[in-house]
C-alpha cells in the first residue's frame, strides 16, 4: 500500500505515531510488509559467513523487525483506547500474522544455532553487562519459545499461540461490549436520591449525549457506577448496578466462560510442550518468585493478616447499619453504601469531601511538578505539534530540566469513552533504546477512565483517582527516564514481580500535606485544602484496608488456581471459581463469577502474576 505512514519514518518530533494519518486499513499491509521486511533481515542474519558474534547476530536480530514493532505498538494501544468493531475483526487476523512470525523466528534452527554459538562462549566477549543481558534474555526467549523442541511438539506449539493470539483480544472485546450493553436510565428525581451533585451532574451529561435530556444515565464505567454504590438510597437500584457489574461477560451474548477454558487448557498445553508442570510453573521462572508454592506460601502469609482484619471490618459495617439504619442483613450491594455512612461517622468525611480539590488539570500539575523535583525534569506541554488518537488526548514533552535535553515524549488519556477498555495503564509507542540505527528517547503514554468534565465544572477527582494518576505516573517514568542501548531491555522491561514498584512506591506522596499542597486548591475559590481534612484523610488510611486487602489477596488466588490446576477438570468457570477462592469469600456468591471479566490475567499480561501487586507492596 502506497503512502502508509506505517511504513515510513516519522516526520513527526521523536518520531512519535502520525495518528492524524493512520488508518484502520493501514494496520493489516503494514504488518504484511514489516513482516517481509524483517524475514529479510533475518534471513542475512542466517547466511552471515562471518562467525556468529554479538554484533552480527544479537544486535541484528534486535533491529530485524522494527516496522513490525512500529505497526503493532500502534495497532495494540489503539485497540485498547479506541477499540471499535473494525479494529477488533482486525485484532482476529493481526494477531495469529503476529504469532506465527514470532514462531517463525523463535524456533528457526539455524537462527537458533547462532545465538547459541555465541551465547556459549559469552565469557569469552568481554560483553558489558547491558550486552551481557541482552545475550542471556534473547538466549532464553528462544529456549522458553521451544527451540530445542521436537519438529512435531514445534507445530503443536505454533497452533497453540496462533489460537491464543485471537483469544485474547477477543476475550477483552466481550468485556467491552458487555460493558457497553447495561445502561441504568432514571428518569424519577427520587431514584437519585443520597447521590452527590458530581454524580448526578455527569450522569445528566451522560444522557443529554445519548439523546435523553432530563434524565440521568449510568453506567459499567467506574466514574459512574462507583458512586452510584457509594451514595445512591435507593437499595433496589444499587443491587441492579452491582448485579450488573457483577455478571459481566457471563451468560449473556459476550458470555467469555468457553474462552476462559479454552485459554487455560492451551497455556497448560504448551506450557507442557516445553517441559513445565504447569503455565504458573512456566511463568514464575522468569519472576523474583520462582515458583508457585513460593506465591502460594506468601499469599498464605497475607491471608492470615487480612481475613481476620476483614472479618472485622465486616461485623463492624453490619452492626453500624443494623443499629444505625435497621439493615436486617448486609449484602454485597451495600457494602460501599454503608462503610461511606460509617466513615463518615468514624473521621468525619466522605470521599466527595476532596473533588472540589481535585481538579484534573491542577492535579496534573502537581504531579508533574513533585516528578520534577525527584528526577529534575520538565513536562511542557504542546498544542497541535502531535497528532492525537482523540480530542481528549494531551501531549507534552518531556526535557531535563538543567539543560533542557530531550527526554520523551509523553501523551495522556483521561476520561472513558465508547470503545475503550476499561481501567488505568500506562504503554508505550516506543521503547528507549536503539531504533533506526541510533538510540532514540521513548513515546510513553498513560490511558485512565477519570471522572468526565461536564458543562459547569471541570474534571473532578476522587482521592482514589489521584493515587491511579500518581500509580500509572510512576510506570510512565519507569520508561521515560530509561537510559539503555537496547529496546529490549528498557524501561518497564523488568521482572514482572518488580515492575509494581515504581508505580506503587508513587502512591504514597498522595497523602503528604506538602504533596497535596501544590495542586488540592477549591476549583472555585482557589483554597487549599485544609489540613484537617488531610489529616482526617490519614486517620482513616487503615479504615477497611482489611475488606479491600482480602479481595486483591483473593484475586490473585484466583489467578494461582487458574493457572495451576488441571483446567481438563474444569467443566464450569462459576463452579471453579467458588472453590478457588471460597476461603477468602465473606459472602456466598450472588451474581456471575469475577473471571469473566478479570482482563489482567487473561487479556493483559498478569497471568499467574496477579500477586505481583501485593509482592511489590511487601518490596
Amino acid at each position: 500500500m502506497s503512502n502508509n505512514p506505517l511504513l515510513e519514518k516519522s516526520a513527526l518530533p521523536n518520531q512519535a505515531p502520525p495518528f492524524d494519518r493512520i488508518k484502520t486499513e493501514h494496520y493489516l499491509p503494514g504488518l504484511k510488509a514489516g513482516i517481509e521486511e524483517a524475514r529479510t533481515n533475518i534471513e542475512k542474519i542466517k547466511k552471515n559467513k562471518a562467525e556468529p558474534d554479538f554484533e552480527n547476530t544479537l544486535v541484528a536480530l534486535e533491529t530485524a523487525s522494527e516496522t513490525i514493532d512500529q505497526v503493532t505498538a500502534a495497532f495494540y494501544n489503539q485497540l485498547s483506547a479506541t477499540g471499535g468493531d473494525e479494529l477488533h475483526a482486525l485484532a482476529a487476523e493481526i494477531g495469529p500474522l503476529g504469532a506465527k512470525f514470532s514462531n517463525d523466528v523463535i524456533l528457526d534452527a539455524k537462527l537458533f544455532k547462532r545465538v547459541d554459538e555465541v551465547y556459549e562462549k559469552r565469557e569469552s566477549l568481554n560483553l558489558t553487562p547491558e550486552q551481557k543481558t541482552l545475550l542471556e534474555e534473547t538466549w532464553k526467549g528462544f529456549v522458553r519459545g521451544g527451540a530445542k523442541l521436537s519438529k512435531k511438539k514445534k507445530e503443536r506449539l505454533r497452533e497453540i499461540s496462533e489460537r491464543l493470539s485471537t483469544l485474547t483480544p477477543a476475550f477483552m472485546q466481550n468485556t467491552v461490549k458487555a460493558t457497553e450493553a447495561f445502561e441504568l436510565l432514571i428518569d424519577d428525581e427520587k431514584d437519585l436520591s443520597g447521590l452527590p451533585d458530581s454524580a448526578i451532574e455527569s450522569a445528566a451529561h451522560a444522557a443529554e449525549e445519548k439523546g435523553c435530556a432530563g434524565k440521568w444515565l449510568f453506567t459499567l464505567d467506574y466514574p459512574s457506577f462507583g458512586p452510584f454504590l457509594q451514595y445512591a438510597d435507593n437499595r433496589e437500584l444499587r443491587e441492579k448496578i452491582w448485579r450488573a457489574n457483577a455478571s459481566k461477560a457471563w451468560k449473556d451474548q459476550y458470555d467469555n466462560s468457553a474462552i476462559i477454558l479454552e485459554i487455560v487448557r492451551l497455556k497448560r498445553e504448551r506450557a507442557k510442550l516445553l517441559g513445565y508442570k504447569t503455565h504458573a510453573h512456566y511463568v514464575l521462572e522468569e519472576r523474583m518468585a520462582k515458583s508457585p508454592d513460593e506465591v502460594l506460601a506468601f499469599l498464605k502469609k497475607l491471608k492470615k493478616v487480612y481475613k481476620p482484619a476483614a472479618k472485622k471490618d465486616l461485623a463492624k459495617l453490619k452492626k453500624y447499619a443494623a443499629k444505625e439504619h435497621g439493615l436486617a442483613e448486609l449484602m454485597p450491594w451495600d457494602v460501599g453504601y454503608y462503610s461511606e455512612k460509617l466513615r463518615k461517622k468514624l473521621f468525619d468525611f466522605t470521599s466527595e469531601d476532596f473533588r472540589p480539590y481535585y481538579s484534573l488539570e491542577k492535579v496534573l500539575t502537581g504531579c508533574f511538578d513533585h516528578f520534577s523535583k525527584l528526577f529534575g525534569i520538565k513536562f511542557v506541554k504542546t498544542e497541535g505539534k502531535y497528532p492525537l488518537w482523540h480530542k481528549d488526548v494531551q501531549v507534552f514533552d518531556v526535557v531535563n530540566s538543567a539543560d533542557g535535553a530531550f527526554v520523551g515524549t509523553f501523551f495522556a488519556d483521561f476520561h472513558p469513552r465508547t470503545g475503550k477498555n476499561q481501567g488505568a495503564w500506562m504503554t508505550t509507542y516506543r521503547n528507549q533504546g536503539l531504533w533506526r540505527g541510533k538510540v532514540e528517547r521513548p513515546v510513553v503514554a498513560i490511558v485512565c477512565n477519570f471522572t468526565k468534565p461536564t458543562k459547569d465544572k471541570p474534571s473532578l477527582l476522587t482521592h482514589g483517582e489521584v493515587t491511579t494518576l500518581y500509580h500509572e505516573m510512576g510506570h510512565a517514568i519507569h520508561g521515560l527516564l530509561s537510559n539503555v542501548t537496547y529496546r529490549a531491555l528498557a524501561g518497564t522491561n523488568v521482572r514482572w514481580d518488580f515492575v509494581e514498584l515504581p508505580s506503587q512506591l508513587q502512591e504514597n506522596w498522595c497523602y503528604e500535606k506538602s504533596v497535596l499542597d501544590t495542586f488540592a486548591t477549591h476549583y472555585q475559590t482557589g483554597e487549599k485544602i485544609p489540613a484537617k481534612l488531610v489529616e482526617k484523610l490519614n486517620k482513616a488510611q487503615n479504615y477497611m484496608v482489611g475488606w479491600g486487602g482480602l479481595r486483591q489477596m483473593s484475586l490473585a488466588q484466583l489467578d494461582m488456581a487458574w493457572h495451576t490446576k488441571n483446567p481438563e477438570k474444569i467443566t464450569d468457570v462459576a463452579e471453579f471459581e467458588d472453590a478457588a477462592i471460597k476461603d477468602c469469600a465473606l459472602f456466598p456468591r450472588l451474581a456471575g463469577p469475577i473471571s469473566t471479566s478479570f482482563g489482567h490475567i487473561f487479556a493483559g499480561g498478569y497471568s499467574a502474576g496477579y500477586y505481583s501487586y501485593k509482592w511489590a507492596e511487601v518490596l
